[in-house]
């Protein structure tokens, strides 16, 4: 058998099985570090960064300054999707992962060593902006390489569930940011961790660089890229300039997986920081009750996404996404009356519900996005979609959740805010094509 016929061979039945427990594990862990970046400097932000790194006589100043910074990070992961996705569709998956990875692991670190305004001036918040616009960049080019690694490999008919196990990184990352912090903050005085303590999540990103190395020693690339390669060896395609600029020049298909994906960040960063503000802030319920619903919340998001990517494989994609959709965006109107009732238990219904219907969307959108794009533009497709979709969706939800609820003093107004993203995507989801390069499974 020739190296093309072994390649093309390979590619049908995906990664060899002794393989693909390294390929989830990194894809994972990849994930995990992505989700913990995010949620330590969300975290910083609100508590040390604005004194450090913003001083001035208005605290809210300070405040939105340091939040402004949050928001920088949104805005650089188109960038990244863009750039990485070139990277992941002409050289290799594996390549623009590691690159991702290395950049996070680098840009968090030096966030954790960085000198703060009473210490270098003006250059502190600077050098900030520049280190979290990277970390976006990073975060914007994690998304492909981990997901594709995963569903690319998969054996036949088990793409939906594979490619939805990255997806649990998003729920080990979160659950280990608010540990490290929940322990730093418990192991240090006031004074101890404004000045030194909220460093140590930042340095502790330093692992991702033996993980880096574990990718590079011992992950190959899937074989659905090598069968690209093959194809283009062949003269079968036109081997493109830049992936993305091809997803660029053919808009509709990209803001199509945008508006599908839509309610997935809306509903979950709506309800793990939109209803976590509401219910501290305006409700009065304890932060420590909240932080608990929000945790165990994340096991019914994990549940639901692997077990509705595992049913999308049996009844097809859009079947499932479109219930997810529905039920959602219905629940929604159910969840914030939960929530007013100030019961431990009532909110734990009301969350955990929402989020396990929000894994019916996360679970089978993976593959779904990554079948929307042929091999050859799928990195930078399903790249710039997802994260078009986290701009739109997740980078404004806060915001407008917390303006709808200063304009009409009624949570119906949020509700139907999140039902609408909903009845966005069931129209996106009818008229997503499937890829037309070659074939890319079932969509």
């Amino acid at each position: 058998m020739s190296v093309q016929d072994s390649t093309t061979a390979t590619a049908a039945t995906g990664t060899p099985p002794k393989r693909r427990g390294r390929v989830l594990f990194a894809a994972i862990a990849a994930q995990s570090i992505e989700y913990y970046d995010f949620l330590i400097y969300g975290t910083a932000a609100s508590l040390v960064l604005n004194t450090l790194f913003f001083p001035s006589g208005n605290p809210l100043t300070s405040t939105l300054a340091s939040f402004a910074t949050f928001a920088v990070g949104f805005a650089g992961r188109p960038v990244g999707a863009a750039l990485f996705g070139h990277i992941g569709d002409k050289v290799g998956r594996k390549p623009a992962l590691l690159m991702a990875m290395l950049l996070m692991a680098v840009s968090s670190t030096l966030i954790g060593l960085l000198p703060t305004y009473d210490t270098i001036g003006a250059a502190a918040p600077v050098a900030l902006v520049v280190l979290r616009t990277a970390q976006g960049i990073s975060v914007g080019g994690h998304f492909g390489g981990a997901t594709l690694l995963a569903l690319e490999g998969a054996p036949p008919g088990r793409r939906g569930l594979f490619g939805s196990f990255p997806q649990l990184g998003i729920v080990f990352g979160m659950i280990t940011g608010t540990l490290v912090f929940l322990l730093v903050g418990s192991l240090t005085t006031t004074e101890q961790f404004e000045s030194w303590g909220w460093r140590v999540p930042f340095l502790l990103s330093v692992l991702m660089f033996p993980l880096a190395h574990f990718v590079h020693r011992y992950l190959e690339d899937t074989p659905e890229f090598h069968r690209a390669e093959a194809r283009l060896s062949a003269g079968k395609g036109t081997a493109p300039r830049s992936s993305a600029l091809r997803v660029l020049r053919h808009p509709r298909q990209l803001l199509v997986v945008a508006f599908t994906f839509l309610p997935a960040t809306i509903m979950f960063y709506g309800i793990v920081t939109g209803v976590l503000h509401y219910a501290t802030e305006d409700l009065k319920v304890s932060k420590d009750s909240m932080l608990t619903v929000v945790m165990v919340s994340m096991v019914f998001f994990a549940a639901g996404t692997v077990g509705f990517a595992w049913l999308s494989d049996l009844v097809g994609r859009r079947r499932v996404y479109v219930a997810g959709a529905v039920f959602s965006g219905a629940w929604v109107f159910a969840l914030f009356p939960l929530v007013e009732t100030r019961s431990f238990p009532l909110i734990l219904l009301g969350v955990c519900v929402g989020q396990f219907a929000v894994g019916a969307l996360f679970g089978p959108g993976t593959a779904l996005l990554a079948e929307a794009f042929p091999p050859s533009m799928r990195y930078s497709g399903s790249s710039l979609g997802n994260q078009l979709a986290n701009v739109l969706g997740a980078g404004l939800a806060p915001f407008i959740m917390v303006s709808l609820l200063a304009a009409t003093h009624t949570t119906v107004s949020v509700s139907a805010y999140m039902a609408l993203s909903s009845v966005v995507s069931l129209i996106a989801v009818g008229l997503i094509r499937p890829a037309t390069e070659e074939p890319a499974g079932s969509v």
